[in-house]
């Protein structure tokens, strides 16, 4: 039963996602009160998600490390400088809109770009070691890129949010892989006994910060405004995964573990610091980047796939 709760789940989570946010905004009057339990939660699907990785697949990728230096690199580096850019120039007087912006771009990737990845045949040895190492290091990058691009206006307890994402990520994926490797015998059945649950807690953290978030949730051209401008920035991401991964030439598996490292973010996680560390308007460009992000998740492995097929159909052709 669990394992079709989990089936449905999986094939409907392009709906379930902006329909948590849309809950989250219409019972913003109960759900806010829950907000000191995300952390909480969100460490459980950590624990969960980090259950099926492997240090035998994490010391295979690490022979061939330019995808995962370069996915971190747009990751951290480059969508936080454009993200950044974009929003002085589109939103000048507007503090609260920029600091969302950043931080919805330096956040680290999404543990569920693994399940994408698995979806559309790629190389999940390459996406595990990405997804481990951009976490493992979360705590050291994120502050710091807040210090750096916004520390000069907004005073920041580093140390505080370091902790946070420390027992919120780290802990529990370090505990997800050591059970895996030590403990459990067969960690694909435990994994897809708690899977259902991991899924409904994720829509329940998207609900709670989306409820938080609801008093800066205003029907206005100005909200159109940062909704258009984070589909561009999010889209980037995908585009520039894909792009970066020819340059180096990686194969059409390592292509879209790129692809969707990238392009996805743990929006959870960047909505709980934006949440926990500023005013509410900051949180604005963080959430409603749930309504979109399995939509663009969807139509960009699609794309790509069939891009990469046409040109190996190409290629035999030639030959």
């Amino acid at each position: 039963m669990l394992k079709q709760v989990n089936s449905f789940l999986e094939k409907r989570m392009l709906f379930l996602t902006p329909t948590a946010v849309v809950i989250g905004v219409i019972c913003s009057s109960w759900l806010h009160t829950m907000a000191p339990l995300v952390p909480w939660i969100f460490a459980f699907i950590t624990f969960v998600s980090s259950l099926g990785i492997k240090v035998t697949q994490l010391k295979r990728s690490l022979l061939h490390p330019l995808p995962i230096l370069f996915s971190l690199m747009i990751i951290q580096l480059i969508m936080p400088l454009i993200a950044l850019c974009i929003g002085h120039l589109f939103f000048t007087d507007d503090l609260y809109t920029i600091v969302g912006l950043i931080i919805a771009f330096i956040i680290p990737t999404g543990v569920i770009s693994l399940m994408w990845v698995s979806i559309y045949k790629g190389d999940l040895s390459v996406t595990l070691l990405i997804v481990l190492i951009n976490t493992l290091l979360s705590p050291l990058f994120v502050p710091l890129s807040l210090q750096l691009f916004v520390g000069a206006s907004i005073e920041l307890d580093i140390v505080q949010l370091m902790s946070s994402l420390f027992w919120m990520i780290v802990v529990p994926s370090l505990l997800g892989i050591v059970m895996n490797e030590f403990v459990i015998k067969s960690s694909k059945t435990v994994k897809g006994m708690l899977s259902p649950f991991a899924k409904f807690s994720l829509l329940i953290v998207i609900a709670v910060n989306s409820s938080v978030a609801a008093p800066a949730f205003q029907l206005n051209g100005h909200l159109m405004k940062i909704t258009f401008t984070v589909f561009i920035l999010a889209s980037l991401g995908y585009l520039l995964g894909a792009v970066f991964a020819r340059l180096i030439r990686s194969n059409d598996q390592v292509t879209i573990s790129m692809l969707f490292n990238s392009g996805m973010r743990n929006i959870s996680v960047g909505a709980t610091i934006a949440i926990v560390y500023f005013p509410p308007q900051v949180s604005v460009p963080i959430v409603i980047g749930t309504l979109f992000q399995q939509t663009l998740a969807a139509l960009s492995g699609k794309i790509l796939t069939s891009f990469l097929h046409k040109m190996n159909q190409n290629m035999k052709s030639i030959s």
